[in-house]
């Protein structure tokens, strides 16, 4: 038995990176996927078809998680198109790094207004529909950094700690009708964006980490998995680390 099987999942930002992983993971385990993208079209319409030869429904949507309006138009468009929804995974981020004296306003507003409005768009506009079913899980990407923060990432550590707060509060209010609400906190993550940085310096970063290797997306993704699926049917209001031991 597949652990998804039958269950509709919204991802948001999932054609590349962690939220791409956690969209395969997903499809694997018999969900039907819905996921977001902002800007990569052309890589969104052949993920789609690849994901959709796994034998389940797969449809993906140009949609700005930062914007509210947005976010009512996909619920919207998901529910029509998929007939429910089941999961959702809050995903989209960005980074924007300085030191705080660099660091412009518009890097802190874009950062917060991506990383943590986003979340509180899609949480909101899609907690109706999970009222009516009582029943729902909605998971979080939050970041180690969120939880101990990083110099020159004061804009990210913020929006990702808020992400933290968001995720238990909405497990208190939402709990007694069975829909849970937890957060990801992924440690050091290697995807497209570090295949880019200089050898030596990831090394070092990968020697720091007690399991002595950075993460994989499908590691994001396999707590997702079990965070989404009737497993963690008593979990709420928690944060998982997955971070090799970082945090420890």
């Amino acid at each position: 038995m597949k652990l998804l099987q039958g269950k509709t999942a919204i991802i948001t930002g999932a054609s590349k990176g962690i939220g791409k992983g956690i969209a395969e993971v997903f499809a694997d385990n018999g969900a039907n996927v819905a996921f977001t993208y902002l800007s990569s079209v052309e890589a969104a319409e052949a993920f789609e078809k690849e994901l959709s030869s796994k034998g389940v429904k797969v449809k993906g949507y140009r949609s700005d998680a930062s914007v509210y309006a947005s976010a009512e138009e996909l619920v919207n468009s998901v529910l029509e198109d998929f007939g429910s929804i089941d999961i959702v995974i809050n995903n989209a981020g960005v980074t924007r790094d300085n030191l705080l004296m660099r660091m412009t306003e518009e890097d802190f507003d874009k950062v917060v207004q991506i990383n943590l409005k986003s979340v509180f768009n899609l949480t909101k506009t899609v907690q109706r529909t999970m009222l009516k079913q009582r029943s729902g899980s909605i998971i979080n990407i939050s970041s180690v950094v969120g939880v101990k923060g990083n110099a020159g990432q004061s804009n990210y550590a913020a929006s990702k700690a808020g992400i933290i707060g968001f995720t238990k509060s909405i497990a208190l209010e939402l709990g007694s009708r069975n829909i849970r609400c937890n957060a990801i906190a992924p440690g050091f993550i290697e995807t497209e964006m570090t295949g880019k940085l200089d050898e030596k310096t990831v090394q070092g970063w990968r020697d720091a980490i007690p399991l002595k290797r950075g993460g994989t997306p499908e590691d994001v993704a396999n707590a997702c998995l079990f965070l989404a699926s009737d497993l963690s049917a008593y979990v709420t209001g928690q944060v998982m680390n997955v971070d090799g031991g970082m945090l420890t």
